[in-house]
Formats: C-alpha cells, structure tokens, sequence
C-alpha cells in the first residue's frame, strides 16, 4: 500500500473540523484540493471515511478509526517538536492551560502552583473558554492540558485522561445583612431566597439543582453566570445569595466584603486535569497532577 501521509493530514483536519470550507480555511488551500486528497486516501484505503450529514461531513465507521490512529500520529509529531523546544536549553518550559471559564480562579491558581514550583522556569498560558471548546483544542494539540470542574465525556474523539485534582463543600455567601436573614435555618431557609447562581452547563449548577430538588427548595433565581468572580460581585451589591467552593471561602469574604451564610458538605465540587497520552510526561502536566491538594 503506497501510503501518503499528506492525504492522511488532509483528513484529519477536515474530520476535526466537520466540513471542507473549514478545513481550507485553516490549511490555506483550495476546497477542490482538499477533496482531491481525501479522495485518494479513501482510493488508498479502499474504505469510505467521511459521509454527509446535512451540512456537515461526519465519520464512518472506518472513519472513526483513522481518525483515532491519525490522532495518534500527529499528536506524536508535535510532542516531538515539544520535546526539541523543552530542552534544557529553553531558558522556559512552555505550559499552555485551557481553563473551564467556571472554575473560580483562586483555585485556578492553587490547581497551577505545583507547575511554578519546579525547578525549572515556567511560563504559563492560559486561556478561559467552554469546556467542549477546551477539549478541542486538547485534541489538537494547543493545550498541554485543560483545568475542568468535570471529567472527561465520552462524547468526544479524544483519547485523553483525567484526573481529579481536589474536592471541596459549598459555601453560600450574602451580604452581611442578606447572610444574618438566611442564616437561621439553613439551608431551608434559602426556599424563596433570592439567589445567584452559575449557568446551567456547569457542574455545579447541575449538582445544586439536584440538591435543591432533594430538599424540596425552590429559591428565587435573580441571575445566571459564566463567571464566578461576576457572581460574587452581584452578590456584593446585596442582589442574592451566592455559591463558592468552600475551600476558598475565606478568600471570597475577604475580596468581596461578604458573610457566610451556609455550608453543605454534601454539595461537592470537584477539580480535574484533562490530558492526552502524549502530554502525561510533560513536567509541568506531571507537576499537576502529583500534587497534594485539598480534599
């Protein structure tokens, strides 16, 4: 079999982005091209790989396999061209991070700490997004590994591993007079409460909302966030009572001049790195998920 590796990175890209437009976008090349060479890797492999569904392409049941090996094989490339540029010659390791946008950030930097201590300079990148959005990126190799407040799907075409980094309780915050009101009686004193809370694709919004349920409470919603740290500042100005992981409460009365107003051991936040094979030896990667944190 004269096997192209060109036609195979044609594929790849076109499978990760779901359409030829958006593969030539990102290749610099013709859509006819791209074709071509998906052609002559199916002629090579005398497998259809991609079938149209609407709009987009997606894979075959052979498809899905090439796509597995080719994720492979170039994610193997660009640890090679990683491992050059890692060398003790770098005056910095390089750790680019993919941040879950609900994750507080004073965790973040507790998470990212062990990384910063190595004996080695570190510079870190980081960037805040979608956890679906993340792990696309993971995929494809513009992470070394990404900061989630949950694990890893089945959803996607990743071959990558998670790990829990920490767990912790919830806290609920309010204003010195908001928290003296609710207080008593909690947590059934939060029926009818007026309350802040994350959006509903964070995983502490789907455990709270199970945990209301189960006690029968139905607070006020008054407003929904992406960020906690836009959160807390609403409930500085007295708007609601708001959720945070326990392990930083003391960090969130200090910066946003609010009292405690409850606590649930049985909501439980968890912290997890997501990565793929080729990064689990990266020292920074390593630093992370070795470390002892909070539990």
């Amino acid at each position: 079999m004269n096997f192209n590796y060109h036609h195979l990175h044609y594929f790849w890209v076109v499978a990760r982005k779901g359409s030829i437009v958006a593969a030539a976008a990102e290749l610099h090349v013709s859509q006819p091209t791209i074709s071509l060479q998906l052609k002559e890797l199916e002629r090579s492999l005398d497998r259809k790989l991609l079938e149209r569904s609407g709009r987009s392409l997606t894979l075959t049941a052979a498809g899905h396999v090439v796509y597995s090996y080719a994720q492979e094989i170039f994610s193997l490339g660009q640890a090679l061209v990683d491992a050059v540029e890692h060398q003790p010659a770098e005056r910095a390791l390089r750790l680019s991070v993919g941040i879950v946008d609900a994750l507080p950030k004073s965790v973040v930097y507790r998470l990212l700490a062990p990384a910063l201590r190595l004996p080695q300079p570190v510079r870190l990148i980081c960037r805040e997004d979608k956890g679906e959005r993340l792990l696309e990126d993971l995929a494809a190799r513009r992470f070394d590994v990404v900061l989630s407040d949950s694990p890893m799907g089945t959803a996607m075409h990743l071959r990558g591993y998670h790990h829990l980094l920490g767990e912790s309780g919830v806290t609920f915050f309010a204003t010195a007079a908001l928290a003296e009101r609710y207080r008593r009686g909690f947590p059934r004193s939060l029926d009818g409460a007026p309350m802040l809370l994350p959006t509903e694709h964070t995983a502490m919004r789907r455990s709270l909302n199970l945990w209301f349920e189960s006690l029968r409470i139905h607070p006020v919603v008054v407003a929904e966030f992406d960020d906690g740290a836009t959160m807390a500042s609403f409930g500085r100005a007295g708007v609601g009572v708001f959720p945070a992981p326990s392990v930083v409460a003391e960090e969130v009365c200090q910066e946003h001049a609010v009292a405690v107003v409850g606590r649930s051991e049985k909501l439980r936040e968890r912290f997890y790195a997501i990565t793929t094979e080729a990064q689990l030896q990266h020292p920074g990667v390593a630093a992370i998920r070795e470390a002892e944190l909070f539990s």
